[in-house]
């Protein structure tokens, strides 16, 4: 319903005849509303976690592997053969698999019955591991005139750590300082989740726009979506199956398969070719409609019960 709603919400706004500069506001307002909602969606899941509840454990080494390996041999076939015809492609395919766990994945492991310090502590591991691997290999596979490892590394830093470890300190701060109030909001059941549903909506709304603005050839348009489509697939296969053997499914198939979609699209106009700023657009979709799909199972199976 979110992404239906996000989807009509933005050919509705378009086709109203609003005054001069009211599109100039509506973008500002998402731009100011989105990080809001992300912050409190985030403070809200974390207040439920305790400092020492965020152990590495064994099988996120598998995970780990598994996104390396993959990012890996894209970025090797595109520095070995820099002008293959396929390289939109395989640039996409890279980021869908660099692209590290998204911050939103804690609400819905939560929701799902998942361990919300476990994928905390993946998705802090992963955003630190792309922070790192994305500015050292992103610049050899798209050479760009004054893009080296420190800018890079502090461009990628600065969007993906605030996100997360704003929230996270927020969260302790509260924890020690204001015990009532932390009470609160750890008890808080579905506050996360609604207030993640209203972000789904605006993200879907900001994707809706690029996919409608893109003026690339329809065939790139038609492969960037199925390649999007494969990599979410996959990886949300082989981190619940990953997870399966260690009784963590869902927390394997929400750190390996839902993803920063805003960081792929940033990604992508940033170091590679603009053009493989699509897959986030269109990872966005397809990792909602399969966490919809499990939310739907879950809710049938406590139906059930």
């Amino acid at each position: 319903m979110a992404m239906l709603v996000g989807v009509a919400s933005y050919f509705i706004f378009t086709a109203l005849p609003w005054p001069d500069g009211t599109y100039r506001i509506a973008e500002e307002a998402v731009a100011f509303i989105q990080p809001t909602l992300l912050f409190l969606m985030l403070f809200l899941s974390f207040c439920k976690i305790r400092l020492s509840d965020l152990k590495f454990k064994r099988w996120f080494w598998w995970p780990l592997l598994i996104q390396v390996s993959l990012f890996a041999l894209f970025a090797a076939v595109l520095y070995l053969m820099p002008d293959h015809p396929s390289k939109i492609l395989i640039e996409s395919a890279m980021l869908c698999f660099l692209c590290p766990t998204a911050a939103a994945a804690v609400v819905f492991t939560v929701k799902l019955g998942g361990s919300a310090a476990s994928v905390t502590t993946y998705t802090l591991l992963i955003n630190f591991v792309v922070a790192v691997l994305a500015p050292l290999v992103l610049p050899l596979v798209h050479p760009q005139e004054g893009v080296s490892f420190l800018p890079a590394f502090w461009a990628i830093s600065n969007r993906i750590f605030p996100v997360l470890i704003l929230p996270l300190f927020a969260a302790l701060a509260v924890q020690k300082f204001l015990p009532r109030f932390h009470r609160l909001c750890a008890e808080s059941k579905d506050a996360a989740f609604y207030l993640w549903v209203c972000t789904l909506t605006l993200a879907i709304v900001v994707t809706t726009k690029s996919l409608v603005h893109d003026q690339s050839p329809v065939i790139y348009q038609v492969g960037i979506a199925l390649i999007a489509l494969a990599g979410c697939v996959v990886q949300f296969w082989m981190g619940r199956k990953i997870g399966l053997k260690y009784g963590e499914q869902v927390v394997g198939g929400q750190a390996m398969g839902q993803k920063n979609n805003v960081f792929i699209i940033w990604l992508g106009y940033t170091f590679l070719s603009p053009i493989t700023a699509l897959s986030g657009g269109f990872f966005a979709i397809w990792q909602n409609v399969v966490n919809a799909y499990l939310l739907y199972r879950k809710e049938r199976e406590k139906s059930a019960a």
